[in-house]
């Protein structure tokens, strides 16, 4: 009978667990754990909302930035915070990208990898750049218009559709993902820009003298921790000596906890990248000094939680707008945007 019992009750959880809204006949799926469920998520909701109305707020109240100019600030490996989001370099790239400035993270991603390859003097006519994973990013097409030839790459297209990427239009199948308008001509963005089909896991050989590469929260899909790693010092050999290597990437903010890895995404922590640039000052690279500060801003304390737009009906999603934040929930642990700096031996 206790058996039977708890069948009974197993089958109660996993069916409430499924989050139906209503059984088989229509009738509205009252158990608790369902309501307790399905109401948690309208509470991250309205936390999420209330943040986002702080965000665009806050974004509507940064200064205007008039005539923004290119100028040195010397950028060192950090995390996003909202001091970056109202600052006269990001508010520049923001101008050349043609993009409002919003508390999002994935801007500042944009605005760091142009940001540090213009104060390593790689933003002129002739420069080479290669960037892993660009997907449907805009940097190719702007470095193109400032006179760079780009090689860009990205997965194979049945690596891509497996790992979920060409569903969210977020591969570079062919060069037509890359090009933007906005910033050249076609003509133009054809002969400076380039298209490989790379496994970052394994760079080509022939990929090498680059003045610059740089990857946007691409490394952390590589499988692993270490295969992350790997990867940023395998980059350096595509570059010519004191060539320029910038990425962003996942980062944990927790640096004493656990975290993902072996895993389609993994989340690196404040250790991992200290160990990182210990050894690759060692073998006479330069790195940029580390800095782990959180922020200490509204936004900077805002960490978005789940259901993400694209879980939320078209209804939802359409009423919801953008979602803009510098932290957000993975599973649990609290990740922001991070961004590794290094100069190649010369």
């Amino acid at each position: 009978m206790r058996n039977e019992v708890r069948h009974d009750v197993m089958q109660d959880v996993y069916r409430s667990l499924s989050l139906d809204w209503k059984t088989t006949d229509g009738v509205p799926n009252l158990t608790q754990i369902n309501a307790v469920i399905r109401n948690s998520q309208l509470a991250n909701l309205n936390l999420k909302f209330f943040g986002y109305e702080l965000a665009k707020a806050l974004a509507a109240n940064v200064p205007a930035h008039a005539d923004t100019e290119e100028r040195r600030v010397d950028l060192p490996c950090k995390g996003s915070i909202q001091a970056d989001m109202e600052s006269d370099w990001l508010a520049h790239w923001c101008s050349q990208l043609k993009v409002p400035i919003i508390m999002h993270r994935k801007l500042w991603e944009l605005a760091y990898i142009l940001q540090a390859i213009c104060e390593h003097g790689h933003m002129r006519e002739g420069a080479r750049g290669l960037g892993f994973g660009c997907g449907t990013e805009p940097i190719p097409s702007y470095l193109a218009s400032r006179g760079a030839s780009i090689t860009v790459t990205d997965l194979p297209a049945e690596r891509a559709q497996e790992a979920g990427w060409a569903d969210t239009g977020q591969h570079a199948a062919t060069l037509e993902s890359s090009f933007r308008s906005e910033f050249l001509d076609r003509d133009t963005f054809d002969r400076r820009v380039s298209l490989e089909i790379v496994d970052m896991n394994a760079i080509p050989s022939h990929l090498r003298n680059y003045d610059f590469c740089w990857s946007v929260c691409a490394l952390e899909h590589l499988g692993s921790i270490e295969q992350g790693l790997a990867f940023i010092e395998n980059s350096l050999e595509t570059l010519r000596p004191g060539g320029l290597s910038v990425h962003t990437t996942e980062l944990n903010i927790d640096p004493d906890g656990p975290t993902f890895d072996n895993w389609p995404t993994v989340l690196f922590q404040p250790k991992h990248i200290e160990a990182l640039a210990d050894r690759l000052r060692e073998k006479g690279h330069e790195v940029a000094p580390l800095d782990f500060a959180l922020g200490d801003k509204p936004m900077d304390r805002f960490i978005d939680l789940p259901p993400w737009p694209h879980d939320l009906s078209t209804t939802l999603h359409q009423w919801s707008a953008d979602a803009p934040h510098l932290k957000v929930a993975v599973d649990g642990f609290v990740s922001t945007c991070f961004g590794i700096i290094v100069r190649k031996a010369a």
